[in-house]
């Protein structure tokens, strides 16, 4: 059984980057042409974590300047060892509180975060006041109850062993956070032109091990829950996983993930959230 019902701890970015954070990149890169944003734009990141976002849009984006914050200052940290450049400001906050101007960036943009905000609606007002008008508000979050495949084999097998698993398994926490659902919250914090559509990339893990010792590293909800199971329990947990997770005949485990994309635009006429026009 798990004693302890915390979904998930965020404290060492050096043991989250081999769980999801090397597949986050690869969602990344999709993500940046897809938004379509000018050369030379001001950018905003919430919840920037390991930085893998915040590399891409360095790399690809050609920013003037990239403000991002995370409420972990361990990730924080990590993200400033990695994104050098210097247009490149990091800063320690959470996603409902944006430590900015209004209207003082082109675009604002979060990646596998908006779910685990507290209150998103929050930080999606946030979000559109710090963006000028005509501006891109986006994000991205893992197809959690579908097609997230690395994480839904764990947790399917989890409950069949551990009832309390069903509390915790992320594609139940998270079942409302499809398409329809993303596009009305975003329509529900004024932002017009919103659209959403699918990232799809290829996970492939060299071996089993290559899978399963990441999940050991006690960052994000299940390595979390891992971590409260005893020795008995998890040896048991990884050989149930190990037979129903796909095998190639070289040993490698090859999975599919999708994330959902999201953006939205500012429109051109709006003063600050929830103003009213005169």
């Amino acid at each position: 059984m798990c004693p302890n019902l915390t979904p998930e701890s965020w404290s060492d970015a050096h043991r989250y980057e081999p769980y999801l954070g090397r597949w986050s990149r690869l969602i990344a890169h999709d993500f940046i042409p897809w938004l379509d944003v000018p050369p030379g734009s001001r950018w905003a990141e919430v919840g920037c974590g390991t930085g893998a976002l915040s590399d891409e849009i360095i790399q690809s984006a050609q920013p003037s300047s990239l403000w991002a914050s995370d409420p972990s200052a361990a990730y924080l940290a990590y993200s400033r060892s990695r994104v050098t450049d210097p247009a490149a400001d990091f800063s320690v906050g959470d996603a409902e509180h944006i430590d900015l101007p209004d209207s003082s960036v082109d675009v604002t943009v979060s990646g596998l975060v908006l779910n685990f905000v507290p209150d998103a609606a929050a930080a999606l007002l946030e979000a559109r006041r710090v963006t000028r008008p005509g501006g891109t508000v986006a994000g991205y979050i893992w197809d959690y109850s579908g097609e997230m495949a690395a994480i839904r084999y764990f947790w399917d097998t989890a409950i069949l062993l551990d009832p309390v698993a069903r509390r915790l398994h992320e594609g139940r926490r998270f079942a409302t956070w499809m398409p329809d659902e993303l596009a009305r919250r975003f329509r529900e914090a004024d932002l017009e032109n919103v659209v959403v559509e699918p990232i799809v990339i290829d996970m492939v893990f060299r071996d089993f091990d290559d899978y399963w010792q990441p999940i050991l590293g006690e960052q994000g909800s299940a390595p979390t829950y891992l971590a409260t199971l005893e020795r008995a329990s998890v040896d048991a947990l990884r050989e149930a996983v190990r037979s129903n997770v796909p095998t190639a005949p070289d040993g490698s485990v090859p999975m599919t993930a999708r994330a959902w994309a999201v953006r939205g635009t500012v429109p051109e006429d709006s003063g600050p959230p929830g103003a009213s026009a005169n």
